[in-house]
């Protein structure tokens, strides 16, 4: 399956690449969300969110690490953001695998610190990069790892 790069120049740009990731994202599914500080990774969740009927407020779990959204159709929305964690090991204290097994959808903001711990193989991820444009605008590409 190939996802061709789009540039995202408005909100509404970022909505619409979120209703074409949704149905991608199965139960027990996870999406590894990379950039920049201030690519859109949080703005994109909240897009995803909004495409899975959460109807309360999405915020970046920046200090908290892990936010859960329960979805009207059932299970889960889990929103992690590894910016803050103090070792790739912390990992294993954010209730990934439990919430997996649930068959909760995973977004994973920063992925890359914790590389060495998160387990592609269980995963079986989708990884959104959000890259910044010379144009003022954001680039995504979605890729399947």
């Amino acid at each position: 399956m190939e996802f061709p790069a789009r540039e995202l120049k408005t909100l509404g740009d970022t909505a619409a690449l979120a209703a074409t990731v949704a149905p991608l994202l199965a139960p027990g599914t996870a999406l590894l969300l990379e950039g920049d500080l201030g690519a859109g990774k949080t703005t994109f969740v909240q897009a995803l969110a909004k495409c899975f009927g959460v109807a309360r407020m999405v915020t970046s779990p920046t200090f908290t690490l892990a936010n859960e959204y329960p979805l009207p159709q059932g299970g889960k929305l889990v929103h992690y953001d590894l910016y803050r964690l103090a070792t790739p090991e912390g990992i294993y204290d954010l209730g990934l695998e439990d919430a997996l097994e649930s068959g909760a959808r995973l977004l994973i903001e920063w992925p890359e610190r914790a590389q060495r711990v998160l387990d592609r193989e269980l995963l079986h991820p989708l990884c959104l990069r959000l890259t910044h444009t010379p144009q003022g605008t954001r680039k995504a590409e979605l890729v399947r790892l």
